[in-house]
């Protein structure tokens, strides 16, 4: 298991984290417009360690059309955590992180702290972004991680993606989501916002799952 959060100040939101919360849609941040979807992969232990892979190695950005640049490790070491059973027993060791992981064109595996550039457009909007790792949970049934916009972006907030291997066996894929307009169009018309992410969206889910077909196919 490796476990590892990142907190910031340069991140451009306040609500750090918040992808996290269970009531997120409920009671999303302060001027935000909160976003969350499920989609079934596949099934088994292979698919749960492909898309997992994919995940992390940005397969979900760069499917959806999105070009990924600069991306760029935290300096030092990043802090695992520590696992425990449901008696509260430790069930492996606090470790510290130090082995990075790089894809087949040597671009870093995300991780806590991990800064990275977006570059694109999603049904005519602009998807630019400066992005940072905000955290990353890889568990035996469970990995993901959550990115939040640094700056150069028309909205500020915060992502997460999770790839969940169920006892049932099925493989899951939930995004969640919280964006504030910035521009001054998305500020001034939150459509656009909800436009936005919805496109995202169905670009992550056609980039992750082998499932997936389009309307009428």
């Amino acid at each position: 298991m490796r476990r590892g959060t990142f907190q910031d100040e340069t991140v451009d939101y306040a609500a750090v984290g918040a992808t996290q919360a269970n009531d997120l849609l409920q009671y999303p941040p302060e001027h935000s417009i909160p976003a969350a979807d499920s989609w079934r992969i596949g099934s088994g232990e292979e698919r749960f360690r492909t898309a997992g892979d994919a995940l992390l190695s940005w397969g979900a950005l760069k499917g959806a059309g999105l070009k990924v640049t600069d991306v760029r490790p935290a300096p030092g070491p990043a802090y695992s955590g520590v696992s425990f059973d449901g008696e509260g027993n430790p069930v492996a060791p606090s470790k510290l992180e130090s082995d990075q992981r790089y894809d087949a064109e040597g671009t870093p595996y995300a991780g806590p702290g991990t800064t990275l550039r977006v570059h694109g457009r999603v049904n005519g909007m602009r998807a630019d972004a400066e992005l940072r790792v905000i955290f990353v949970i890889e568990e035996a049934r469970r990995v993901g991680f959550a990115l939040g916009t640094v700056g150069g972006s028309m909205v500020s907030g915060e992502e997460s993606f999770m790839v969940e291997w169920r006892d049932n066996d099925e493989v899951w894929c939930t995004v969640k989501a919280f964006d504030r307009g910035v521009g001054l169009l998305y500020r001034m018309f939150k459509g656009f916002v909800r436009r936005r992410r919805r496109a995202l969206f169905a670009g992550y889910l056609r980039a992750i799952s082998p499932l997936f077909a389009t309307p009428g196919s």
